[in-house]
């Protein structure tokens, strides 16, 4: 098996990413910003950056949790708040979600865990007009890759400092950045619902896959290739597909052309708008 290494420099990575949410935020005219947390370690990261960016003052961290959410997130969550002296806010969206569920009662935990991650965007994005601040996305380079995320849900944001590391150099940089002990240690988990792990509903390990992803991405291997380096032919093929039947979630939806100068085709840049 070919050795693949994903350390970061994460003194470097740490200066680029809280420099990036500063510029964002100033070059769209904003000093603020919302995150929702959900006491795992991507958002919590996410906080971190932020807060060190703009000041604790000026951000706000938000819980959402639904009835069967753990306990442990929500500690976690408050942790991280705690830690940090960021400002805080806790909605639950039980109320916002169970009309619908009970309109559908045959709905599978696979709807409801995305009407629930849309429920906490809605909050979100209401909260950002509220406290005039914009929202810091929390999902990392694997994810997104594999299309695991709620479009529309945990995905949307307007800026995502950590969309670029794969999971394993989140925790890296979490570890090293000191983030609190019980969330560097618990099993990824949108928390859904009860028992519901990243890994679990995946089939596959972060660190297994986020091998392979590294190769094929970064490093351009072909599927060919990857398994030559020693990944098993199956599992090479299904990441594959997962990629490629989510290009649709990493991309603004496409509009048809019919102009000289297409938003998303040849409108691309405000380069004439002064920016």
């Amino acid at each position: 098996m070919i050795d693949v290494d994903l350390n970061i420099h994460t003194d470097l990575v740490r200066g680029i990413l809280t420099g990036f949410i500063r510029s964002e935020l100033n070059r769209m005219g904003f000093t603020k910003a919302v995150i929702n947390l959900s006491g795992g370690i991507d958002s919590a990261l996410s906080c971190y950056l932020a807060a060190e960016a703009l000041g604790p003052q000026n951000v706000l961290a938000i819980r959402l949790p639904y009835r069967t959410s753990s306990q442990d997130s929500l500690d976690d969550a408050q942790k991280v708040i705690d830690a940090l002296g960021v400002q805080s806010l806790t909605y639950e969206i039980t109320g916002m979600v169970e009309p619908l569920f009970q309109q559908f009662p045959e709905m599978s935990n696979t709807r409801k865990g995305n009407s629930m991650a849309r429920a906490r965007m809605i909050v979100l994005y209401d909260q950002s007009e509220a406290f005039h601040g914009l929202a810091i996305g929390t999902g990392n380079k694997t994810e997104i890759l594999l299309g695991y995320t709620t479009l529309y849900g945990d995905s949307a944001c307007a800026i995502n400092p950590i969309g670029d590391l794969y999971k394993t150099q989140v925790r890296q940089f979490s570890r090293d950045l000191g983030l609190p002990d019980s969330i560097l240690a618990k099993a990824p988990s949108a928390d859904l619902w009860l028992g519901q792990t990243d890994e679990g509903e995946l089939g596959f390990t972060y660190a297994e896959v986020d091998r392979l992803l590294y190769l094929m991405v970064d490093q351009r291997y072909t599927p060919q290739e990857a398994v030559e380096a020693g990944f098993a032919e199956p599992f090479v093929n299904a990441v594959v597909e997962r990629i490629r039947r989510n290009q649709f979630k990493r991309m603004l939806p496409p509009i048809a052309k019919l102009s000289n100068r297409t938003i998303g085709y040849d409108f691309l840049y405000l380069r004439d708008w002064g920016t």
